[in-house]
Parts: structure tokens; sequence; C-alpha cells
């Protein structure tokens, strides 16, 4: 089950801490060394476990290099030459090398001069501010860090003066508490100075819970401008960054690529579908491994420290085994799991129209494949499936019914994807209430309640209407 939840991009980095940990499990075909080919595991599990562990006397087997390496800890020796002759590992491959926002600050505060515990404390403050921008650690708790961790004693006042320095870095809005403060220090820094930043100034140091808020008639009222000049001083507000750190942070490539684990094709009308080959690793039982069974097998006497050895050696022989059952089973349970959400959802994948996903739940997929619902769960949960159309999660492909006024039973995506479409044309201006929302689809004959509205409007990350509103 914890194979099975792995995604494909981390399935590798799973199989190479196995391989670290257990030196009975190579990686190459099984197909080349009939003799340990995995097809036949039952009868090797015969063949150890008809292996006798005797107590009795005897000539040692010659099992000296095994034990030095068990004694020596040693056992990530067996794959060391593996990790070093891969053919993709490149050392010489120059990297580039980015600037960190962190880094950059830091290459600013040589700009003012300070003396050296006053530059202490800069990068004091530079150390608590997030990769958005923003200084995490009050005033108070700065000048006990500097006191405990850097043996620097330091009043309130310089620390706030250091940070008010800070602020006037690049990017604008840096070293903020707080986003009402981040925009207030970017507007401070805009050239020229007219009324319209003069009035977006106000905006944001007396009316900013009605500017959250979006209750610009207020903000109008309270300002005495026309509706173009409220206009310019909220699109002056919002052009401004409320993550200024954001612009240097370096995304995890690892973490935001998406590894698709199935492929689906269609060839002329019929689906084909595929593994990803990540997911099929050519792992195979150590030939050593299972000469040293041999070899104790062969032997006329086993003394303890050989049956010691050995118990060991079948130990790492049946993990290595299980391991390779597992990553087959999982290949398997993938490929079940994956053939039957493409049957049932056929229409979509010839077409990519969401409007052809069928009502479909977890149970469902479950008793076609004859798998629990929780194996099928964590499949939906962690994988994705490249398509002409797109790369989906498998999750993507599940959802709850919805009767229409004619019995028909729709999938509640087909009703949030119209849900979507209604209020991408809606007049921003007057954008609709949810009672308007539930008003329309049920014109359109979907039985469906204002909360029930209120619900997938949530799940679609759109805001209630007064958010929605434009000027």
């Amino acid at each position: 089950m914890k194979l099975l939840q792995i995604p494909t991009a981390n399935l590798e980095e799973r199989i190479k801490e196995e391989l670290e940990i257990n030196p009975a499990l190579e990686q190459g075909s099984d197909q080349e060394d009939d003799e340990y080919n995995l097809k036949d595991s039952k009868e090797e599990e015969e063949e150890y476990d008809d292996v006798e562990l005797s107590d009795d006397n005897a000539d040692t087997v010659d099992l000296d290099d095994y034990l030095r390496h068990e004694d020596d800890d040693n056992i990530n020796e067996y794959n060391n030459d593996y990790y070093g002759n891969q053919d993709n590992e490149q050392p010489g491959t120059p990297v580039r090398v980015e600037t960190g926002f962190h880094d950059y600050l830091l290459n600013q505060v040589q700009m003012l001069g300070l003396d050296e515990q006053r530059t202490t404390i800069a990068h004091q403050i530079i150390g608590s501010i997030d990769e958005d921008g923003y200084l995490r650690r009050e005033i108070p708790a700065l000048v006990d860090d500097l006191a405990f961790g850097r043996n620097i004693i330091t009043t309130e006042q310089e620390v706030k003066e250091i940070i008010e320095s800070i602020q006037q870095f690049d990017p604008a809005g840096v070293c903020a508490y707080t986003l009402q403060e981040c925009l207030h220090l970017q507007l401070e820094r805009i050239e020229p100075r007219t009324s319209t930043l003069s009035h977006a100034l106000d905006v944001v140091d007396k009316h900013f819970n009605e500017f959250t808020k979006k209750h610009y008639d207020k903000i109008q009222k309270h300002l005495g401008v026309d509706n173009d000049e409220i206009k310019n001083v909220i699109n002056t507000i919002i052009k401004l960054n409320p993550k200024p750190g954001s612009a240097f942070a370096i995304v995890n490539k690892a973490e935001s690529y998406i590894l698709p684990d199935f492929f689906v094709y269609n060839n002329n009308g019929k689906l084909e579908l595929s593994l990803n080959s990540k997911n099929a690793p050519e792992l195979r039982v150590s030939g050593e491994y299972k000469d040293m069974m041999r070899a104790y097998d062969e032997g006329n006497k086993k003394d303890k420290r050989q049956k010691e050895a050995v118990m060991f050696i079948k130990q790492k022989l049946d993990s290595a085994k299980w391991f390779i059952d597992a990553i087959k089973q999982r290949q398997h349970t993938l490929m079940q799991t994956m053939q039957a959400i493409v049957g049932f959802q056929k229409e979509f994948f010839l077409t990519g129209d969401d409007m052809t996903l069928r009502p479909m739940i977890l149970k469902d997929i479950a008793e076609i494949t004859l798998l629990d619902v929780s194996t099928v769960s964590r499949v939906a949960n962690s994988k994705y499936v490249q398509t002409e159309f797109g790369t989906f999660k498998l999750k993507y492909f599940f959802s709850e019914s919805l009767q229409t006024e004619s019995g028909e039973e729709v999938s509640t995506r087909e009703v949030k994807s119209i849900l979507q479409g209604i209020i991408d044309e809606e007049n921003k201006r007057k954008p609709y209430s949810d009672e308007k929302l539930t008003q329309m689809l049920q014109d359109k004959g979907y039985n469906i309640a204002r909360r029930t509205v209120a619900k997938y409007r949530e799940q679609l990350n759109i805001p209630v209407a007064r958010l929605r509103k434009e000027l």
C-alpha cells in the first residue's frame, strides 16, 4: 500500500533507498540470468526453505567476504559501483547559480555603511524575513535573539532604525510586518507624486478594511472623488506586489514538475493505455547472494557463525524478492485501476469535453476492479494521466451525481463547469449573487440548492459576488 501511494516522481528515490539498504537487491533485467528469474520466485522460496541451519560443528564455508562487510557495517559497498557508473551522471556539467532573495538583501547592507554591530543586527533582521518578503519577528524578539544568539546588546530603538533602513531596499515593500505596511512602502516609492497617488496612500492608511472588502462606494464617498478617479486609485493599489520577495523565489522543480504515471492515446478511435516506464524498473535478486546460499548448502559442516551469516543472507534475499513482487503488484494495480477509469470515462478521453464526464465514485471503480475502495483511493489521490487534452490528476475524473428535472443523472463536474461559465460571462460591475446563480442553474434544469451552489463556488476558488465586483 505504501509503494502504491508513492507518485512516479518519487518512486526512483524509493528504489534507490531500497538498493542502498539491501545488497541482495540489484538493478538489472531478471532475464539477464534465467537462474535468477523472478517468475520462478515460488520455486526459489522452496529452495531457500529447504536449507537446514544445523548447529553441528562443520568445516567453514568461505563466507568471509560477506561477514567482513557485515562486521564493518559496509553493506552499501555492494551498490556503490552501480551509482558511480550511471550513464546519466555528469559530474562535470556546469550548474547555473542564481542569487537568492536573502543574498540579494544582504548585498545591499554594505551600502548602508554600518559598523560591525549594526551590520550584524541587519543580518539578523534579514534572516527573519520570509520568502514573501515579510518580517516575521517582532522587535522585542529580535533584541532577545541578538542577545542570546549573537551576544550583542542592543535596544528596540536601534533595531527599529535598521528595520526602517532595510525597508528602503529593493524590492520595494520588503521587510514589512503586514500587507498594509507593504503596500504603503511601495506607494511611497512611486514618482511623481500625484493626487491619485495621495488618494491611494489615504486608502491604504485609513480605509484598508473597506478596500479589502471591495466597498469601493464607501471609499469613494470618503475621498469625495468621481468615478474615474476612484477607478484610477484602486488600479494604482492593485498593481502593487503583495509579495515583494516572490520574484526571487526559486521553484523546486522536483515538486512543481508533474510526471504522469499513465499515458492515454487515441489511435483512430481506439484508446491505448500505457504505464510510465519509470513505474517498471528492472530489478533482480543478487546472484552473488544466491551463490552464498548454495555454498552453505553444499558444505558438509555448518558452524554457528555461518548459521548466523546465512540467516542474515536469507533475510536479505527474502526482502529483495518481496520488494520486487511489491513493485510488480504496484504496476498491476495501477494498470487495473486506470483501465477501469478509461473505460468508464471513455467519451472524455476521446473528446476532452468536461460535459461528457459521467458521475463516478471510488466505489464504481472498486466494483469493476474488485479492489478495495481504499486501494482505489490511494491511486486516485496521487497519480496523473497524460492525454492529448492535457495532464490530469486521476481524482479529476471522480464526481458525484446530480439529478436534473428530467430525472437524468449528471456529474457534479458538469454543473461546476456550467457554473464557472456563467460567472466568467457575468458583468463584473454587477456580479451574480449565489441566489441568482442558483436560479440560473435551476432554469437550465438542474435541481440544486443555494448552499450547494455556494459549496461548488468555493471548490472552484471563486469568491462571493461582493469580492468579484470590479469598477
